[in-house]
């Protein structure tokens, strides 16, 4: 936190061209431009070189860390508050509660003219411990696999703020009970007052925005509505790649009511094509 706190560290990063500022549809603006009310202002600090180790896989990255800049804003201004105070014990709490996106550019990834992409909304129980009550770990993997492999490059989309379809953890952890008990995961939603899908992906095309500049790019999802989302953000020419991955015993049921909500996955995906 004391990359943005300090203002001489701040700074520095502006001159250095490692923090920039954009808005929602990518363009560059003053870093110390206050946003109008109700418009997105996305702060970009970067790039950082990242070598990746995940299992057999092994890679370089750049990772970009991006933060709206309203939920900087208060940050900061109560982080102030906490100094004047002698708080800054609760610092980590503050950080906690801002939610940090995250881009990696792979190969010519910010330069491709046709990049391979991979917008991947958070999920810390297939990603980190590597549950596999979903796919959500194995397809985090093979993307970035796929996309250092690809020529062109590509970028990984990290959304921080997505667990769930965008429920957070706690209730995600509540409708893995009622999925046990019967539901399915988009009823077990229903059932907690919530949407099927309440992800938002504004801060996602306004990074798209920004870093495929206008060029045609490729998307590795099974989801027609994430295209459709990010389409009506101004973003075209998208071309969906299939990115079928991680099926198993334990998520067959979870995959088939995502194929029933619209995914493209076929039985012959799930296993179920017994011909």
């Amino acid at each position: 936190m004391f990359t943005y706190l300090n203002p001489d560290v701040r700074q520095r990063l502006i001159s250095d061209g490692k923090l920039v500022r954009i808005n929602a549809t990518g363009g560059r603006i003053s870093p110390e431009q206050a946003s109008p009310d109700g418009e997105i202002a996305i702060n970009v600090l970067g790039p950082i070189p990242l070598p990746i180790k995940l299992g057999e896989l092994e890679i370089q990255a750049r990772w970009y860390a991006t933060v709206r800049s309203t939920e900087l804003a208060k940050v900061e201004e109560l982080a102030s508050e906490l100094s004047r105070h002698g708080g800054q014990r609760l610092f980590s709490m503050l950080a906690s509660s801002m939610a940090v996106n995250s881009v990696l550019a792979i190969g010519n990834g910010e330069r491709s003219s046709n990049p391979l992409v991979r917008v991947h909304s958070s999920c810390l129980t297939g990603d980190v411990f590597g549950s596999q009550r979903c796919e959500c770990g194995p397809q985090f993997v093979s993307a970035l696999d796929r996309i250092s492999k690809d020529e062109h490059g590509g970028l990984m989309i990290y959304m921080s703020g997505h667990e769930g379809r965008g429920i957070g953890l706690w209730a995600k952890a509540a409708t893995y009970l009622l999925q046990d008990a019967g539901e399915d995961t988009y009823e077990a939603n229903r059932s907690l007052g919530l949407p099927d899908d309440s992800r938002d992906f504004s801060d996602a095309a306004a990074l798209l925005h920004y870093f495929v500049r206008g060029q045609p790019f490729r998307l590795l999802t099974n989801n027609p509505k994430k295209i459709a989302d990010l389409g009506a953000f101004g973003l075209k020419d998208i071309t969906p790649v299939r990115h079928v991955t991680g099926v198993n015993p334990w998520n067959t049921r979870y995959l088939a009511a995502k194929r029933d909500w619209g995914h493209a996955l076929s039985e012959t995906d799930l296993g179920l094509d017994k011909s």
